[in-house]
């Protein structure tokens, strides 16, 4: 199978890439290496890809005609470039012209391939609002614009199967953790401010927000599991993550139990749009794609930190 991957330098994007290159697909991962965070960790990624054997193309999704560049015998389409997160650099324009905008012109290019198969959004939790933990029937409620435009984008790409132009489905992800996660993220600044000896950023109130923190490992495990049952998820939205829950404290507690030492914690002010509360409802998952996480908090930590000890400077 020829499998196309968007945002494949990124943090899950580059773990499906691969995990697809050990499934026997050939993979074409596009990225436009923007400077939302440090290239030189994307960089890194799109290395490890492309040493397992996939080919990595930098391509902006907003520019129409980079898509030239582009074969258009995919099989499969995972679409994960975006925007991402809750950023106080990024502005309403640069969420839409990622998110939507991107999308759109993905969508375009998708209908020229005449042996598509699948073409796989990945949402995002933030699509139900602050406390997500409902099941896909739920009525979206986004607070900010991260996952406001996430929403209009899965709207387009499942549109597409109502159409009857190819088949789509859109995974819900939830609080995804591990190796490679992103700089700016919990973690990933734990470990290195913990390490450092520096003081945690801690916004007002969130020690006690609940989190469905998932491996990424277990994640991967879900998105390439809709390989094979096209028709059965064809126009579906699916949630992914781990039903067990964890307060952000609980998290602090557990990195510094793994890195043997106490971390600084400085308390900002509250963050708009933060979610208070996400419990992966993953009952349909289980259903359709047997889905079933079993990594616990502390063996993703574990992960990451060795992955970040061997990696990061």
């Amino acid at each position: 199978m020829k499998t196309l991957v968007t945002g494949a330098a990124g943090f899950i994007g580059s773990h499906c890439a691969e995990r697809l290159l050990a499934l026997g697909h050939v993979v074409v991962g596009v990225d436009n290496f923007s400077p939302y965070y440090s290239k030189k960790l994307k960089k890194q990624n799109a290395l490890s890809v492309k040493e397992k054997g996939g080919k990595i193309i930098v391509l902006d999704l907003r520019d129409k005609k980079s898509f030239k560049h582009l074969p258009k015998d995919f099989d499969y389409i995972f679409h994960f470039a975006a925007q991402p997160g809750l950023s106080s650099t990024a502005t309403y324009d640069d969420y839409f012209s990622n998110n939507v905008t991107g999308t759109e012109h993905l969508i375009e290019f998708a209908k020229s391939c005449k042996s598509l198969k699948l073409f796989v959004n990945i949402g995002t939790s933030s699509i139900y609002g602050l406390e997500a933990t409902s099941p896909e029937t739920a009525v979206p409620n986004p607070a900010s614009d991260y996952g406001v435009t996430k929403y209009m984008a899965e709207k387009l790409v499942l549109e597409q199967s109502e159409k009857d132009h190819f088949k789509t489905c859109s995974l819900r992800l939830y609080s995804v953790i591990g190796p490679r996660e992103r700089p700016e993220k919990m973690y990933t600044k734990l470990i290195d401010l913990g390490l450092k000896g520096d003081a945690f950023p801690l916004f007002e109130g969130s020690e006690k927000h609940l989190r469905s923190f998932t491996y990424v490992g277990d994640i991967i495990d879900g998105i390439v599991s809709v390989i094979g049952k096209e028709t059965r998820v064809n126009g579906e939205v699916i949630n992914l993550g781990t039903e067990a829950e964890y307060t952000t404290q609980q998290g602090i507690d557990t990195v510094e139990d793994v890195l043997g030492k106490s971390i600084k914690i400085v308390v900002k002010p509250k963050r708009a749009g933060d979610q208070l509360r996400t419990k992966a409802n993953i009952d349909k998952a289980r259903k359709l794609l047997s889905y079933n996480p079993t990594t616990t908090l502390k063996e993703s930590i574990k992960a990451q930190v060795k992955w970040f000890k061997e990696n990061y400077s």
